[in-house]
């Protein structure tokens, strides 16, 4: 065969050159596999989303092991917001009257059912911060199990008819809190996952026909396909051996969509190179094979290493997600090395014929981007010191981004639940009820009556609830719910737990803090306090790899940094779109949140770290390409861009706008994970690949090809 009988320059492309002449030889064997595991993946789907987990934890942090102990102890889950149950009573009853306090305590009593775990109210505790409306309404807290699993799960969905069914005749009970406000945005304009990515992929196909204007490009889509499909089936066998949390659903969707279609883009678009230049069809493919396959890989490798570097971190959440992703570049890569070669050699020449319009009909060279890598190269000072400037700017709120939970103003605030938490704030309770502080004391009656006194004694403490119940003790154990003045989302918020874990050192038997706040502070030192580790790790293994691909320390250090700028100018994007609410309430109806959830830097960090080295890879392999080629940077820059331009431009705006379909869910931190992604990769491909790649490489002449200890292009003079 015509691949097999090409000339190789290493040992490497010489492989990837045999796995396309193998494919093709075995054509059938290959498609048959594929379409199998595809449709088992399809199959299953509903039963991979349904084994995914949905647990947060950061072991060894003490406000995660206070929530464990509280969970083992009195069955509540206190890393989820409790959630608030209003009862406003008929005309002619009030919570000043024995009748209305008896009809309160029956309502709210009804609400104890598997998965309710306990009811703090007013006749609990006789606290009058519980009754407002000059008595006409009351609240309570209700503590629920886990809601995901277990006897928690759906303990929430119907408490609202079971109150009003146990309220009195002509009274009113509505359930409101955290949960209810962030789900009050489900309602049918949300677009789901699925949704998303059929949307995604038919508006990729669009731009894939507009831009290359012939049938050949529906073939990067229908590799897309069955690798998500086989993607789901793997994530299915990964559930049996470990947990993978629910967010994998949502990247194998989308990243999947993203990947597959750019590698297979990448390998559609030089053979398209090569059968313009005279090769048959099966030695242009071996051609693709050996040239962009090399990227392929090299891409797939960061991807994979940016993922996976989540597994550092000892947050099992966080773990999870790194492998479980971390098999989306994976299967990508064998789909476009294995299936795409089988498609090209079976109907690529007739798909290519089909053409719909001249748009990209003559080849891969762009001459619009000749003409900017041109200009680029003139203007390199210039060039590089505005795209510089322009990523710095962007990247310079996200100094002052904030981690914690969003405040429950930032929620959707239409619906029942919003008006009775709005009407409770009215009244003078503070937002913060919602987030309260959980303590758990291990000392008896006295325990509880020093916990009480020293909270309440703290600064920005709204009040404390301590029922004497059987549900609120436990042998020597005790629970106490404090309510805070701030939301834990802020630093007076978070203030407050830190206070209390010092304050309470002193009472009897020990006192340990947990409750929403707590969790999310455990779940920010675990994280954040070995991320300079992690990006240590992701760094040296990325130069390696791309000293290897390059062979060139420069350029390594070069993609590498830069892509770091990239991650930094997203960031900014969340603080000031998000937790400042530049533009957040007019796009999406929400205000600003003052935080952002705090997995959500880490996740976006390992998604665009591998995502933007796909383009750089793409531009500076083409780019190493052509130096070897004419042993001049700057005609290596003005070549490169010419034929990589457009091929990065459309693989970027496929994968930003796949994610910016994903930002339409209801759900608000899918919508910041997505939009954060979308606009990092259009950062990274219109200003860092297109602008300040090319102007430092043009900058930094021969020194671009820097390795020591090699003789390799030594003699050579950039011109």
């Amino acid at each position: 065969p015509a691949i097999a009988a090409m000339p190789t320059d290493t040992d490497w492309q010489d492989t990837m050159r045999s796995v396309a002449a193998f494919s093709i030889r075995h054509k059938w064997m290959v498609v048959t596999a594929w379409l199998f595991l595809a449709v088992i993946g399809a199959l299953t789907a509903n039963t991979t989303i349904g084994r995914l987990d949905y647990t947060y934890s950061t072991p060894g942090q003490p406000g995660y092991e206070a929530n464990l102990h509280l969970t083992q102890r009195f069955g509540i889950d206190a890393t989820f917001e409790p959630t608030l149950a209003v009862l406003h009573l008929p005309a002619g009853l009030t919570m000043r009257t024995a009748a209305g306090r008896a009809a309160a305590g029956r309502t709210f009593a009804a609400a104890a059912r598997p998965g309710v775990v306990t009811v703090t109210d007013y006749a609990d505790t006789g606290n009058p911060k519980l009754v407002t409306d000059g008595g006409r309404t009351t609240w309570a807290v209700l503590n629920l199990a886990n809601p995901d699993k277990g006897p928690g799960v759906g303990a929430g969905d119907n408490l609202g008819a079971i109150l009003r069914a146990a309220a009195p005749r002509g009274a009113s009970v509505t359930v409101t809190g955290f949960a209810q406000l962030l789900a009050a945005g489900g309602g049918p304009g949300g677009v789901s996952v699925l949704a998303a990515t059929v949307i995604g992929g038919a508006l990729a196909l669009l731009l894939l026909l507009l831009v290359y204007g012939s049938a050949i490009a529906v073939v990067p889509l229908l590799m897309a396909i069955p690798a998500i499909l086989v993607t789901f089936l793997c994530e299915l066998g990964l559930t049996h051996i470990t947990a993978v949390s629910y967010f994998v659903e949502y990247l194998v969707a989308l990243v999947g969509l993203g990947v597959a279609v750019d590698y297979s883009l990448l390998v559609v678009v030089r053979w398209r190179e090569e059968r313009g230049r005279g090769l048959s069809n099966e030695a242009a493919i071996g051609a693709a094979a050996d040239r962009a396959g090399k990227a392929v890989l090299l891409s797939g490798a960061t991807v994979a290493i940016g993922l996976l570097s989540l597994i550092l971190l000892p947050v099992p959440f966080l773990r999870s997600i790194g492998v479980g992703t971390m098999l989306i570049p994976l299967v990508a890569i064998v789909a476009a090395v294995t299936l795409l070669p089988v498609t090209l050699a079976a109907w690529g020449p007739a798909l290519d014929r089909l053409r719909f319009f001249r748009a990209g009909a003559a080849g891969t060279h762009s001459r619009a981007w000749e003409r900017w890598g041109r200009l680029v190269v003139r203007r390199r000072w210039l060039a590089g010191a505005a795209g510089l400037a322009v990523m710095l700017a962007l990247a310079a709120p996200a100094l002052s981004i904030n981690t914690a939970e969003p405040l429950a103003a930032s929620l959707p605030q239409s619906s029942p639940a919003a008006q009775a938490f709005r009407q409770l704030e009215a009244a003078g309770m503070p937002s913060a009820a919602d987030f309260p502080v959980v303590i758990l004391t291990h000392g008896g009656p006295p325990a509880v009556r020093q916990a009480t006194a020293i909270a309440l004694d703290t600064p920005g403490v709204w009040t404390v609830l301590a029922p004497a119940t059987p549900a609120f003790r436990n042998a020597a154990d005790s629970i106490l719910t404090v309510i805070p003045e701030a939301e834990g989302g802020t630093a007076a918020g978070k203030a407050v737990v830190t206070s209390l874990r010092t304050r309470l050192g002193a009472v009897t038997g020990g006192a340990e803090v947990g409750g929403s706040t707590a969790a999310d502070m455990a779940f920010t030192s675990a994280v954040y306090g070995n991320f300079p580790f992690v990006l240590t790790v992701i760094t040296l293994l990325s130069l390696l790899i791309l000293i290897g691909a390059f062979r060139s320390v420069v350029l390594a250090v070069k993609a590498v940094v830069l892509n770091l700028v990239s991650l930094g100018a997203a960031f900014g994007f969340m603080v000031l779109f998000w937790q400042q609410g530049h533009g957040s309430d007019l796009i999406y109806g929400t205000p600003a949140t003052a935080a952002i959830r705090d997995w959500i830097p880490v996740v976006v960090f390992a998604c665009l770290f591998g995502l933007s080295m796909d383009y750089e890879v793409f531009v500076l392999s083409r780019i190493r390409e052509e130096y070897d080629r004419t042993g001049s940077t700057d005609q290596a820059v003005i070549a490169g861009l010419a034929r990589t331009g457009r091929l990065v431009t459309c693989a970027a705006v496929i994968v930003a706008v796949s994610f910016l379909t994903l930002s339409g869910t209801p759900n608000q931190l899918v919508r910041i994970v997505a939009s954060a992604l979308a606009v990092g990769i259009l950062l990274d491909a219109v200003i860092v690949r297109t602008l300040l790649v090319p102007a430092l490489i043009s900058l930094m002449g021969r020194w671009n090809w820097w390795l020591p200890a090699s003789r390799w292009g030594r003699g050579r003079k950039a011109r």
